[in-house]
């Protein structure tokens, strides 16, 4: 993969049920991490261009795909999985080790990882409690909905400075 390729950005209806709204806006804040990263090599996708920040797009994608895992496999369901992009001693490997994996292993796990999440998440109601309590304290699937999109939309405003100082590309 010599450049990254993002889908296109899916439409989020006005109306509808609430799940229906959470599911289109968190794959809307999916779609655009990636279109942040549309167009560009490894290289660019692994620039650090805030001298004072580890903050890359790559390190962004490796970052949600671990987030992703941990609120729906591990949170919700229940899983035992091995962390992606965790490391003994290394909190912060997602956004550090970026030359563990090529783009394209990267972009895959990321795209299964999502699509792992919304298949845990299809059939639940909102009000099911996770499997698993996260730092002693039980949350249902709307408070993982809303936290993962706040995840995503915090996230997101940071790939659309970094992608501009990357290469001057801004909005879309």
């Amino acid at each position: 993969m010599e450049t990254f390729n993002a889908p296109e950005r899916p439409n989020v209806p006005a109306s509808g049920e609430e799940k229906a709204q959470l599911d289109s806006w968190l794959d809307f804040f999916r779609a655009t991490l990636l279109r942040k990263c549309d167009g560009l090599n490894a290289a660019q996708l692994k620039e650090r261009p805030v001298a004072t920040s580890r903050l890359s797009l790559l390190g962004m994608v490796r970052h949600m795909t671990f987030v992703e895992q941990v609120w729906f496999e591990t949170t919700f369901a229940g899983l035992e999985v091995i962390e992606y992009y965790k490391s003994e001693g290394d909190r912060d490997a997602d956004f550090n080790n970026l030359d563990s994996d090529a783009l394209e292993v990267v972009m895959d796990l990321y795209l299964h990882v999502t699509k792992v999440s919304r298949e845990l998440s299809a059939v639940h109601d909102l009000d099911e409690l996770a499997k698993t309590p996260r730092r002693g304290r039980e949350v249902d699937l709307r408070w993982i909905y809303v936290h993962v999109i706040g995840e995503y939309a915090r996230h997101c405003g940071h790939a659309d400075l970094i992608r501009e100082m990357i290469d001057g590309t801004t909005g879309y």
